[in-house]
């Protein structure tokens, strides 16, 4: 048997038992960084480090160490704001940096070192201001021994204990004596009132970077003796290679490889553009199984059917048959959202090198706790010896949450010895990725003679998140949370519902989308709540306010967003006001779209005024921002957005078939930050649901025509 034979059985021995577990997350991380070793790690280096999230020098310059990743949300300001509140830092001096993954970095919400969920502030809100209370506790402490006074009778401010007669000692002089003081158990937090940074509008740490072009995305790791990895993927889950002829591809100049994988046929070359160029020479034939000819079509009835059949009961209040044998007006309507693909403007990409038992890779990545016990099991290695170099992310969306980049990129460098770095083409990443699940949804309701909604009734056909995350279980009652989470909670007082759940798999992977099902949900819904209003005769805002008397968040965020969008008031000519409200992620935001439609069926965007309740908040610029990406996110998807499928292949391949918001497209957007004292909530996903729905109620309100499927279809609207 030749040296050739050899390496292929191997690999194929390797790929047998490497992969079957490659999104498990049942793994152990080494031991946490805890407050002691970090206090006695500190004081041998002159540093005061009493927690893992916290490091002051003696030319004291304060760092915090963030857990999270960052992928434009604004967590590498947002995290160290909340610990220097309490630190009482002076914030000019406060730097801060990405942490290795450790349990230390666990996110709360999770149990696990993950972003997603829009998590980052509400999971670390009191465990990052206790570490900065406790730090400055100690440093008090430290000062009250060396001036032999009584810890009470001192203050601290930007990054100074002050003493009696306004002597002064800076944090960085106190470091040696601080590391030698107990750390408090339950360090007393500042009120609210009391606070300087947090709720203040503050410019971002990483911005400079991003401007200057020194911030790294993981698309920039270079290492020497790098492989450049593109690789031709399976068209859908299940599909296998059939036949492969590799000859011209391994013809390119600079080719150095080509690997079979589960996942697909890898070209590794020199560069990107030879292992590109050799990935498109590949001859391959593809076994698409039962797939072969799935069409969109075959998609949309399969989910109708879902949906005429849901049995998986979430909700059944009150007596439907009563309320609607009592009603006095019924109307009913059938809702479809697409498949949505993320388009990061970063494709995905991860850069690995496997030496021995040790694996080290650089990766924007959405999970850099998960990816460490499955890239350990993925190279045969034990998790603390996988060392995870989180990158900036040059978008997620969830999609970074997904590990397929990272698991492929290491069994590359695992079978070729080299480090390599795999990048997904555009074309790669839209045409065999993770989608946001496409779904049908039909709705019935009712009236009484007063116009007041009485039934509700709503069945949905749906894939689930949940079991193709792998990692999560679908509740007992057959409901997939996230195919009926902005449906199952809707915060509507109606007497007699049901909502129910069918769960149907076209085949396609699914996957977390920014605002997970809230996304097609509250379009779903909201629009429905339009269209009860307009069969009422009553006023859209007007209709929902009078159902929200038990919600009081809900009721605040839709009366300021309509009195600051002047709703009632005389627009321009030919333009119309919708309005929408929606909770996701502890948040409530409400978006009202001035809008106006061509007499080609092209609607515009004019103006979109948000109302956002997020509790208590940390960075009101922050807020301001992600509210308006959301409504860009969720415009682009309302307009635009869909992955379709012909004979078991996606047909969008880039922003040329697969649009977004341009700049000239933009509306004009002002957000409203409601004053709460109420835990805080997320803010990167909450602006994204409303906004569909808002323009689409707006367009009715132009037109008279209901729009009942995304995206928009323009000839829908196009006056005769």
């Amino acid at each position: 048997m030749d040296s050739t034979t050899v390496q292929s059985n191997s690999r194929r021995r390797f790929l047998k038992t490497s992969t079957g577990a490659a999104l498990v997350v049942g793994f152990a991380l080494p031991a946490a960084l805890n407050r002691a070793q970090a206090q006695s790690q500190g004081a041998q280096s002159n540093t005061f480090a009493p927690n893992a999230w916290l490091r002051i020098t003696p030319d004291n310059k304060v760092t915090v160490v963030c857990g999270s990743a960052e992928m434009g949300q604004g967590v590498l300001t947002a995290i160290p704001m909340m610990l220097a509140e309490e630190l009482d830092a002076d914030w000019k001096l406060v730097g801060v940096e990405q942490a290795p993954v450790d349990q230390a970095y666990n996110n709360p919400m999770f149990g696990m070192q993950a972003t997603g969920g829009s998590t980052t502030v509400r999971a670390h809100w009191t465990p990052l201001r206790e570490a900065g209370a406790a730090a400055r506790e100690m440093l008090v402490a430290a000062a009250a021994a060396q001036w032999k006074v009584e810890p009470a009778s001192l203050r601290t401010e930007r990054s100074h204990v002050i003493g009696p007669g306004g002597k002064k000692l800076s944090y960085g002089a106190l470091v040696a004596d601080a590391s030698q003081q107990a750390v408090p158990a339950k360090p007393k937090l500042k009120s609210p009132k009391d606070f300087k940074i947090l709720g203040k509008p503050t410019n971002r740490l990483d911005s400079a970077a991003k401007i200057n072009g020194t911030a790294k995305f993981g698309i920039d790791a270079h290492l020497d003796g790098l492989l450049v990895a593109v690789m031709a993927r399976a068209p859908l889950p299940g599909a296998k290679v059939k036949s492969l002829k590799d000859d011209k591809a391994k013809a390119v100049k600079g080719v150095a490889q080509v690997i079979p994988l589960p996942s697909g046929v890898a070209v590794l070359a020199s560069g990107y553009w030879a292992a590109k160029q050799g990935r498109d020479a590949l001859e391959i034939a593809w076994d698409l199984g039962d797939k072969a000819a799935l069409s969109s079509e075959q998609v949309t009835a399969l989910l109708a059917e879902g949906a005429a059949n849901a049995d998986a009961v979430g909700k059944d209040t009150g007596n439907l048959k009563d309320g609607m044998a009592n009603s006095a007006k019924t109307l009913s309507a059938q809702y479809e959202a697409p498949y949505l693909a993320h388009a990061c403007m970063e494709p995905m990409n991860c850069t690995a090198w496997v030496r021995g038992d040790t694996v080290e890779i650089w990766a924007g990545t959405q999970s850099q706790g998960p990816a460490q016990g499955i890239l350990g099991q993925v190279a045969q290695a034990t998790p603390a010896k996988v060392k995870i170099n989180t990158m900036l992310l040059g978008g997620g969306f969830g999609r970074r949450f997904a590990p397929d980049f990272a698991i492929d990129a290491t069994l590359l460098s695992k079978i070729s010895g080299r480090p390599v770095k795999l990048i997904y083409t555009r074309e790669d990443d839209m045409m065999a990725g993770f989608y946001r699940p496409a779904s049908v949804a039909r709705f019935e309701g009712a009236l009484d003679d007063k116009g007041r909604a009485t039934v509700l009734r709503v069945d949905v056909g749906s894939p689930s998140i949940m079991a193709a995350s792998g990692f999560m279980k679908i509740p007992d009652n057959g409901v997939d949370t996230f195919a009926m989470e902005g449906i199952e909670d809707h915060p509507y007082d109606i007497a007699n519902q049901r909502i129910a759940y069918g769960r149907r798999e076209p085949g396609p992977q699914v996957w977390f989308w920014r605002s997970v099902g809230h996304s097609q949900n509250i379009f779903f819904t909201e629009s429905f709540i339009d269209e009860m209003a307009a069969a009422a005769k009553a006023d859209p805002f007007e209709f929902r306010r009078a159902m929200l008397g038990s919600q009081p968040r809900y009721k605040a965020v839709l009366e300021l967003a309509a009195q600051k969008a002047g709703w009632g008031k005389p627009l321009a000519k030919g333009h119309f006001h919708g309005i929408a409200v929606a909770q996701s992620f502890g948040s409530y935001v409400a978006e009202v779209a001035e809008v106006s439609v061509a007499a080609d069926g092209t609607p515009r965007v004019h103006r979109v005024v948000a109302a956002v309740d997020c509790g208590m908040t940390v960075n009101p610029q922050t807020i301001a921002r992600q509210i308006e990406g959301g409504i860009v996110y969720g415009l682009s998807a309302a307009l635009y957005g869909k992955i379709t499928f012909k004979n078991g292949r996606v047909e969008q391949g880039n922003f040329h078939d697969y649009p977004v918001l341009r700049m000239n497209e933009m509306p004009k957007v002002e957000v409203h930050i409601v004053a709460s004292t109420e835990a805080p909530g997320g803010i990167g996903e909450p602006g994204t649901p409303p906004i569909a729905p808002a323009v689409a109620n707006a367009i009715f309100a132009a037109t008279g025509k209901r729009i009942r499927s995304l995206p928009i279809d323009t000839a829908l609207l196009k006056k005769a």
